[in-house]
C-alpha cells in the first residue's frame, strides 16, 4: 500500500505505450461512430429534401405533369369545370392563370370532358387528350372516343378540340417527342395507335399494333419516347385472366413491327378486370415503370431494350385502387421516386441506383384520384397536390 508522502510508482514505458494506444483507439472509435451518424443523418436530410410537394394554388386537381426542355413545367388540371392548363417557369414557385381546353364549338348540354393525358414535343408545343361522358348521354358511338387538342409555343388559347379516333375507346395517352413526332395510344378491345409526324397536325388511321395482343379494356396506357427515339406504351393483358403488365417498344423510324415484353413478375389471376392506372417515364439509361397488382405498387427498372434491370420487380410501401393515380419518374443520378394516390392522399417513396429505397416515405393529403409530377435537373423531384 502506498503511503502519505511516498511517490507513486512510475508506469513502465511499454504500458504507457499500451494506454495510449488504446485511448487513441478509443478516441478514434468515437469520432468514427460520430462521423458515421452524422452522415446517416445528413443523408436523411438529404432524401427528404430531395422531394418537394407543391400544392397547386387552382381549384381542382393536377392529373398529369410534365418538364419541357427550357426548364418550364406543364401541367393538365380536372377542375369543376372541365379541363385546364397551367404552367411554372420557376421550378413550381409560382404558376399561371389556368386557361380552358375545351373550346365552346364542342360543348353540348350535360356533355363533360375529363382531362386524360399531356405531352410536350418540339419547341414546347402542348398536346392533351381527353374523354367525355357521350356514352352516358347515349350520344351517337362514334363521339365515344378519343379528343384532342395542342397548344402552340406562345399562343394563349389551345386549338379547337378534335375528335381523334371516332369509335368508342378509352385508356388514352400521348408521347411526343423534339423531332416533331407525336403518337396516341388508345383501347378499343385491342391496343390502337395514331401517329403524327408533322407536330400533331395530321394523323394516320387507327392502327392496331398486333391483333394477338389482348388488353384489359378497363384499364389505360401510358407511353413515352425513350432516349433513343423508341417510343415505349406500358399496358395489362387480360389472355387468360392472367393480368400482367407489358411493355411495347416501337422504333417508328426503321419500319420494324413492334416488339413487347412483360415486366410483372407477381401473378394476378383475375377474371374481370381490375381497372387501373399506371406510368412508364424515360430514364437515361431505359425506362422506368410503375403499376399496382392486388392493390400494392411495384415497378421495374429497364434498358433501352425493355429488359427489366437488377433487382427485378421492386415492391414499394404503396396501396391503390380502382382508377387511381400513379406516378414513377425517374433522376439523372438514376434515383427513381414512386407516387401514389389512395384514399385523398399522395405518398411516395424514393430508390437509389440500385433500387433500394432511400429515406422513409412521404405523404401529403391531396384530395381526387390524380398523382403528378417531375424529376428536375438538379436532381430534386417535385410532386403537385
Amino acid at each position: 500500500m502506498i503511503g502519505a508522502g511516498v511517490p507513486a510508482p512510475r508506469l513502465s514505458r511499454v504500458r504507457a505505450m499500451r494506454l495510449a494506444s488504446r485511448k487513441n483507439v478509443c478516441i478514434t472509435l468515437i469520432e468514427t461512430s460520430l462521423l458515421f451518424m452524422w452522415t446517416f443523418a445528413n443523408h436523411a436530410d438529404e432524401t427528404a429534401n430531395r422531394v418537394n410537394a407543391v400544392r397547386v394554388p387552382v381549384a381542382g386537381q393536377v392529373m398529369k405533369a410534365q418538364l419541357g426542355t427550357d426548364g418550364t413545367i406543364h401541367l393538365l388540371l380536372q377542375t369543376a369545370d372541365g379541363p385546364r392548363y397551367a404552367k411554372s417557369k420557376d421550378s413550381g414557385l409560382t404558376f399561371s392563370a389556368p386557361i380552358t381546353i375545351v373550346d365552346a364549338s364542342v360543348q353540348k348540354p350535360g356533355l363533360e370532358f375529363h382531362a386524360e393525358d399531356l405531352a410536350v414535343g418540339k419547341d414546347g408545343r402542348v398536346y392533351v387528350a381527353m374523354s367525355n361522358n357521350a356514352w352516358k348521354l347515349k350520344l351517337p358511338e362514334e363521339e365515344w372516343g378519343l379528343y384532342y387538342t395542342s397548344l402552340a409555343p406562345g399562343a394563349k388559347a389551345f386549338m379547337p378540340v378534335r375528335n381523334l379516333n371516332l369509335k368508342p375507346s378509352e385508356g388514352f395517352s400521348l408521347a411526343a417527342n423534339e423531332q416533331g413526332a407525336v403518337t396516341a395510344c388508345f383501347l378499343s378491345d385491342k391496343l390502337f395507335t395514331k401517329v403524327s409526324r408533322d407536330n400533331g397536325e395530321t394523323f394516320t388511321a387507327n392502327a392496331e399494333l398486333n391483333p394477338a395482343w389482348d388488353p384489359c379494356n378497363c384499364c389505360t396506357t401510358s407511353a413515352t419516347y425513350g432516349p433513343d427515339g423508341k417510343l415505349a406504351v406500358l399496358y395489362r393483358e387480360e389472355t387468360n385472366n392472367e393480368r400482367d403488365m407489358y411493355v411495347v417498344l416501337w422504333d417508328q423510324g426503321s419500319g420494324a413491327k413492334p416488339s413487347r415484353t412483360r415486366v410483372s413478375g407477381t401473378p394476378w389471376k383475375l377474371e374481370g378486370c381490375p381497372m387501373t392506372y399506371f406510368a412508364i417515364r424515360s430514364a437515361i439509361t431505359g425506362y422506368v415503370a410503375a403499376w399496382p397488382t392486388k392493390g400494392q405498387v411495384y415497378f421495374v427498372r429497364l434498358d433501352n431494350d425493355g429488359a427489366v434491370q437488377p433487382p427485378g420487380e421492386i415492391s414499394t410501401p404503396g396501396t391503390t385502387g380502382m382508377r387511381t393515380g400513379l406516378e414513377v419518374l425517374s433522376a439523372k443520378d438514376g434515383a427513381t421516386l414512386v407516387a401514389w394516390k389512395n384514399k385523398d392522399v399522395l405518398a411516395w417513396q424514393v430508390y437509389d441506383v440500385k433500387g433500394q429505397p432511400q429515406g422513409k416515405p412521404g405523404s401529403e393529403s391531396s384530395p381526387g384520384t390524380g398523382a403528378a409530377g417531375v424529376a428536375l435537373p438538379n436532381g430534386k423531384f417535385l410532386l403537385f397536390l
